[in-house]
């Protein structure tokens, strides 16, 4: 129970919403259905709020017993006292559990072990309660060893008592990470060709304040040996504050004796532990942000706008090799595929345009597809001159992960006769029809829309993409009847065995109703209830089937209509719409004994059936011709799409063959502080040339008009 109350009171939310939330997960409940179907139960809490309480309610849990192990095993030794265990249970975090239990912990050999072993733990003792009369020699008699010896041994015992103090170690891991530098030099001799870390090469910044990406930047330079990284302090300041809290009679003979016990403590054993602990916490707090940032701009990239009804030409360009082209029918389908040589070493040009133009022509394709690989922008320059005088247009595509998917075992099956550049044309071409089906073809770490990518925990990042991809798809839900093995493993309940149910029996016959999916074998109960809502069925015999209504709450629609007079049949109708938009959601939801979330959540669905919500979203920035650098003046206004946001900023395809940069502090006239609050992956802006190098080819631009 306190652990709901913690998490209630961190995401300050009731404690009856956790309560509702673990008891639906602990029932076998996703939580894209738990935060679409059971928001009367839960408080109407997000996808993101639901994982939160997932994960910080596992952790808690792992707290809780790490807490209980720790009471156990001190109260085995006989050494519990009342208010360490209540110290013990007030930890937030597993760290200080960690600290507490240190001086308990069994320790391999070392040199206060050995020491102890000796018997020189009593001497220790003696030591530490500062005595005023007699001498270090005197007192370190009669144990059997030399005095020098037994006092180095002693030395040794003290240090490891101040290393074990959860106390100190508290204070000094504040105290450095609250006033302490993180610093980097070049190593010696190091190699930096590209001068990739060259503003770390003499480099400071308060460990407190440090912003994450540049924690990232130097643990890679660390990790590729250009750099060396380390934490300043006054470590003056910390052995006094030691000495302050320890020492009892400043007019003990002992004092210089503990002084070098402290300092050897403090740098054998307590300070390069400790620098590891807050480089860890930096690095993991700097992937968590990365990690956000990239299912950020993942999320965005998802929901680009598809290009519907439309022929699509893919262009994958290359340069020896050739470009391939693919062209695709609205649904995806290949019509023809070619390879054409317009750029070096065939400069097959005019050719190469005879080709392109006759595809165009001939199937009536009206956009092309051209991955930004290699030969990209040449390729661009090829296709602007091409389609001139054509009605035709073209748009740069990222093609980040479409190699992946050409030599994957779903490409191949898709398309075992063709080479892997071809079936990488096919798949730029189907990324502008429809971005989310295509792109979870691919593993989610290969789509490329993040900063440190490689640098980071791979398994949370796995996870944490893996969750992004299920919330869009089941927010969006699919159509059934279409739908590829792809991405119907990311929807709500569904997995292997009744996804190949599902496969095998709609390539016999279309699903016609939500029913027929209820009855097929594999399916159960459980797995219907949770999957069924976000499985559209675009021309089943009941039209509640394409909406995103639950067959749990048709019995309410059904009611909703009959008591507003209104038939199913004619849900596509603007009196029908019109008629539900002015209901009385009060007055309804008593009538119909219902809750106001389902009960509005019915009446969306009924009045846009079927929406795909990705196309209220803006249009796809389509080109017709090309920009050069050379064109460009500070301040000219242009337009550009949003290819990457990471946190120092924003890259803009702008049509030149580098991406343009927006940096943060061009965003806005007042602060920003995450550029993701101005710009988001896809989104078409207008901007301003800032600044332009022609001997780097890097353009500056800024949100903001002179």
């Amino acid at each position: 129970m306190e652990i709901i109350n913690e998490l209630a009171k961190k995401m300050n939310i009731q404690e009856k919403q956790v309560e509702s939330v673990l008891n639906l997960l602990e029932s076998g409940a996703t939580i894209p259905f738990i935060a679409r179907y059971r928001k009367e139960v839960t408080g109407a809490l997000d996808e993101e709020q639901i994982r939160i309480i997932e994960q910080d309610y596992a952790y808690l849990c792992n707290l809780e017993k790490r807490k209980e192990d720790v009471i156990r095993l001190i109260l085995e030794k006989d050494l519990l006292t009342e208010e360490l265990e209540k110290e013990i249970r007030a930890c937030e975090k597993l760290t200080e559990v960690e600290d507490l239990y240190r001086p308990f912990k069994e320790k391999k050999k070392t040199k206060a072990s050995e020491a102890i072993k000796a018997g020189l733990e009593p001497l220790a003792k003696k030591i530490m309660s500062f005595p005023t009369t007699g001498s270090l020699e005197k007192l370190a008699t009669g144990y059997q060893i030399e005095p020098e010896k037994a006092l180095e041994g002693a030395g040794y015992i003290i240090s490891e008592w101040y290393s074990d103090n959860a106390y100190y170690r508290k204070w000094i891991r504040n105290y450095i990470f609250n006033n302490g530098l993180i610093t980097s030099k070049m190593k010696k001799n190091a190699v930096d060709e590209k001068k990739t870390y060259d503003m770390y090469y003499d480099f400071q910044d308060r460990i407190k304040y440090i912003k994450h990406y540049r924690i990232l930047a130097l643990n890679r330079g660390e990790e590729e040996n250009v750099l060396s990284v380390s934490l300043e302090y006054e470590k003056e300041i910390i052995l006094e504050n030691l000495k302050k809290k320890s020492i009892k009679d400043s007019q003990s003979f002992v004092i210089d004796f503990v002084t070098d016990a402290i300092k050897d403590a403090l740098k054998r054993l307590i300070l390069p532990s400790i620098e590891r602990e807050i480089r860890t916490e930096l690095t993991e707090n700097a992937e968590g942000m990365a990690i956000e940032t990239f299912k950020k701009n993942l999320e965005n990239l998802l929901l680009t706008k598809p290009i519907k009804n439309r022929v699509v030409l893919g262009f994958d360009p290359a340069f020896r090799t050739g470009c391939k082209l693919a062209v695709l029918n609205p649904f995806g389908e290949v019509l023809e595929i070619s390879t054409i040589y317009p750029h070096e070493p065939k400069n097959e040009k005019i050719k190469s345009c005879e080709i392109l133009r006759n595809l165009i022509n001939k199937y009536q394709v009206n956009v092309i597809a051209i991955g930004n690989g290699t030969a990209s922008r040449e390729s661009e320059m090829f296709v602007a001159e091409a389609i001139k005088g054509l009605n035709v247009k073209y748009n740069i595509v990222s093609e980040a992960g479409a190699s992946v998917y050409s030599a994957s075992k779903l490409a191949i099956e898709e398309f075992p006769d063709l080479t892997v550049e071809k079936r990488s044309a096919i798949s730029i071409g189907r990324r502008i029809q429809d971005p989310l089906s295509e792109l979870v073809k691919i593993d989610p770490k290969s789509i490329g829309v993040g900063e440190y990518q490689h640098d980071v925990n791979q398994k949370n990042l796995g996870e944490a993409l893996s969750f992004t991809v299920s919330k869009i798809v089941n927010e969006i839900g699919v159509n059934i009847n279409t739908a590829s093995s792809s991405i119907l493993k990311y929807i709500s309940g569904l997995n292997k065995k009744s996804i190949e149910k599902i496969m095998e029996y709609k390539s016999k016959t279309p699903f016609k109703n939500r029913e027929e999916i209820k009855k097929l074998k594999g399916i159960s109960e459980k797995t219907f209830e949770q999957c069924i809502g976000f499985l559209k069925i675009f021309d089943s015999e009941n039209p509640l089937d394409r909406t995103k209504i639950h067959p749990e709450s048709y019995p309410v629609a059904e009611k909703l209509l009959a008591l507003c007079h209104l038939e199913i049949k004619d849900i596509d109708k603007p009196d029908f719409k019109e008629t539900l938009s002015h209901i009385d959601i009060e007055k309804m939801q008593e009538d119909l004994k219902t809750d106001h979330y389902t009960l509005e959540d019915i009446i969306y669905e009924l009045i846009h059936p079927g929406l795909d919500q990705r196309d209220e979203l803006e249009n796809v920035l389509l080109k017709s011709d090309i920009l050069e650098i050379k064109d460009l003046k500070e301040g000219m206004e242009l337009e550009g799409t949003i290819r990457n946001v990471v946190s120092f900023g924003a890259f803009v395809d702008i049509g030149l063959h580098n991406d343009g940069l927006i940096h943060i502090s061009k965003m806005s006239t007042q602060y920003v502080s995450d550029p993701k609050e101005i710009v988001h992956v896809g989104q078409i802006v207008k901007c301003y040339v800032d600044h332009i190098d022609l001997e780097k080819e890097k353009v500056n631009l800024s949100l903001i008009k002179k």
